[in-house]
């Protein structure tokens, strides 16, 4: 029996390995592809003197240009918002446990990582500056935002802040002031209600 266990033991690893080397190995990306394209294209943007730059890409489709380039723009200034503003939640857990003693001794380990990003800003000012058009037909779109246009973010963006800060302040001190009075009748008249 133990040797009719092991043949068939052999034999399924056999198998494997002779299914593992049969694959086909997965196709290499063309990195001809891109190497014609500008370097704002490798570079995703770059910096641009006083402002900021972002790329945006598309596929040329049955749709046409204007669509592949509302979605490049899009794209693109998705990537400003997120430059600009970025709320980023994030989760890591980890769990590794033993089980056995000495050689009968396993371990088993589960992690697992969640993010999640959020940008809200408004992009006054963003304006489309270059494309290229890769040779399979993906459209490249390179956007900016001036100086002026990203400074009048920045004010905004903290003042809005500053202006929440202030009313989350404010809401917290009337709160600590009710609280504060609800302890004081409790503590007068508490006794009454008991009776």
């Amino acid at each position: 029996m133990k040797k009719l266990s092991l043949l068939m033991l052999v034999l399924g690893l056999g198998v494997i390995l002779i299914a593992g080397c049969s694959t086909t190995p997965k196709a290499v990306p063309d990195s001809s592809e891109l190497a014609d394209a500008p370097s704002w294209v490798l570079d995703g943007g770059g910096s641009i003197e006083g402002g900021s730059a972002a790329v945006g890409s598309a596929r040329i489709g049955n749709a046409g240009m204007n669509f592949a380039r509302t979605e490049a723009l899009a794209n693109a200034r998705d990537e400003l918002a997120r430059q600009l503003s970025l709320k980023v939640k994030n989760m890591v857990k980890n769990f590794t446990q033993t089980t056995g003693i000495g050689d009968d001794e396993t371990v088993d380990k589960v992690s697992s990582q969640v993010s999640k990003q959020v940008a809200n800003q408004t992009l006054n000012g963003s304006k489309q500056k270059d494309t290229w058009i890769s040779p399979s037909s993906n459209l490249y779109v390179l956007v900016v935002i001036d100086s002026s246009s990203l400074k009048n973010a920045i004010k905004n963006s903290v003042k809005t802040s500053f202006k929440n800060e202030q009313a989350l302040w404010q809401q917290f001190q009337a709160k600590k002031g009710h609280d504060e009075l609800d302890k004081e009748i409790e503590k007068e008249f508490g006794e009454f209600k008991n009776q």
